[in-house]
């Protein structure tokens, strides 16, 4: 896997994921009240790792996005309101915000485990004779 025209399916969804995160926690921070730092770092993370993951040319490059989807969902459990915008459709933002933001860490993890362990199996040759 030494360009990046040879991404497997499962490292294209792993990209999918980190976007769909990005777009979740952007979701967050334009419609409630949750705090916003003057530089969104994590959606310009997650933009970032998208990229290494797509443009990458080594075999690891999806476990970065497993690293910040794994982290991500760490501070998301630690971080006031979880549960409250998860459960509350009365606030449209967050609780949309929130489940896509879940939804996309999910994909990220599960497909970035699965691409970095098939970009580590042998390669078979098309010409066995």
């Amino acid at each position: 896997m030494n360009n990046p025209s040879a991404l497997s399916p499962a490292g294209k969804l792993t990209i999918i994921g980190l976007l769909i995160t990005a777009a979740g926690i952007s979701t967050l921070f334009l419609t409630t009240s949750v705090k916003v730092p003057a530089i969104p770092v994590g959606p310009i993370l997650l933009l970032l790792t998208a990229g290494l993951v797509a443009l990458g040319p080594w075999r690891w490059t999806p476990v970065a996005g497993i690293a910040l989807s794994v982290a991500l969902l760490v501070g998301a459990f630690i971080a006031p309101g979880l549960f409250d915008r998860l459960s509350n459709p009365a606030q449209p933002g967050g609780f949309v915000g929130t489940w896509v933001q879940m939804l996309g860490i999910i994909i990220a993890i599960v497909a970035g485990t699965l691409a970095t362990v098939q970009n580590y199996q042998p390669r078979t040759s098309a010409t066995n004779t």
